[in-house]
């Protein structure tokens, strides 16, 4: 009897140790993927999902006028989130058209409202897929205005700006445009 209650403490001693070190182990990978850091969701960053809005966008040498306005407008966690959103993003180059020291201007911290409602004015909460959009279309956008989808040939145009490239993300997609759009 002696013996069986030893073999019996014995067995479950062994499986304690074990379902620690398993428990400790899956911790150990869990960290491994997944480092998150304090915040929202734009920090964090794992090996396996796919990469937000913002995180693309931050990725492109062609738009760290965009992504630099985005951080001076506070809009990195809103764009990082679920979504799904539709962003129009114009490229460095459209932003050099613009009127000389107008996006010095508007990245100043006085101006930040003003740059929310021009970078309002290129997201839409929803994904719109190129293929989707029709001719005459008009889509509410997040900080008010509306924008006209126009169609020619087989190119699609957010109001007279033609869609060069469509990325698709984490949490919606980026239709890469050649102008800053300004609401009306």
């Amino acid at each position: 009897m002696k013996k069986s209650i030893k073999s019996l403490l014995l067995a479950i001693l062994f499986m304690a140790i074990g379902c620690k070190q398993s428990d400790q182990a899956a911790t150990e990978a869990t960290s491994e993927t997944t480092e998150v850091t304090s915040g929202g969701q734009e920090n964090v960053v794992d090996e396996t999902s796919t990469p937000n809005i913002v995180q693309t966008a931050a990725g492109s040498k062609d738009h760290t006028t965009l992504v630099a306005a985005v951080k001076a407008a506070g809009l990195v966690t809103s764009l990082s989130n679920a979504g799904p959103f539709t962003v129009f993003a114009p490229t460095n180059a459209a932003f050099d058209k613009l009127p000389a020291g107008t996006v010095e201007g508007l990245l100043k911290p006085e101006k930040k409202g003003d740059l929310e409602n021009i970078l309002g004015y290129h997201t839409y909460v929803g994904t719109l897929k190129i293929e989707y959009m029709n001719d005459g279309q008009e889509f509410d956008m997040v900080y008010g205005g509306k924008v006209k989808i126009t169609k020619k040939d087989d190119k699609t145009f957010v109001n007279g700006s033609e869609i060069v490239a469509s990325i698709p993300t984490g949490n919606g997609i980026i239709h890469v445009i050649g102008d800053v759009l300004l609401p009306k």
